[in-house]
């Protein structure tokens, strides 16, 4: 199976990048809407890293500013298929939104059920969040991904120019 053609190559990567930009646009989307908004009151009183957005732009200042982020995010992860180094931006983007909101899990009210002992036993916001860690990851794979295809593209570039301008002769 690791010999078909679906396996070799970039497939991999096109694929956990094509899925972040779709996730981007559909959660940027949601944040224009008063459900969304009224529904991220709890994310934003409760996240370390992100509160202070709640007291400067309000609720729906807050959400228009994670969707805008968002959509920032996923156009600049779109925009590495072509360019690595708009990806890289998207991918920072994106590692910075995930630690964002994986920091919010352990502050949550609610986020345990007591009825099952407490923690592990998430429910709620606390279980929806944990589809972050996963994200975060992601995030972290595009931006090593990016970056080494940079790096390497830099190594072939100087490689090549060293061999069309050899050192001068000593002495010649």
């Amino acid at each position: 199976m690791a010999k078909m053609r679906l396996f070799q190559g970039d497939t991999d990567l096109h694929l956990v990048r094509a899925s972040m930009v779709i996730i981007y646009f559909f959660f940027g989307y949601q944040k224009w809407f008063d459900y969304e908004a009224q529904g991220l009151i709890p994310f934003f009183t409760h996240g370390p890293l992100i509160s202070w957005m709640y007291s400067v732009f309000g609720i729906k200042g807050s959400a228009y500013f994670l969707g805008v982020s968002e959509w920032l995010f996923g156009a600049l992860l779109l925009a590495g298929f072509w360019n690595r180094k708009l990806g890289v931006l998207g991918a920072l983007g994106s590692v910075v939104t995930f630690l964002c909101t994986v920091t919010i899990i352990p502050f949550m009210p609610d986020g345990w059920a007591p009825s099952a002992g407490g923690f592990p036993a998430m429910v709620g916001n606390v279980a929806f969040l944990m589809k972050d860690v996963v994200l975060l990851a992601v995030s972290f794979y595009l931006l090593k991904q990016d970056l080494s295809s940079i790096a390497a593209a830099k190594e072939v570039h100087e490689q090549m120019q060293s061999r069309s301008n050899p050192p001068a002769r000593v002495g010649a």
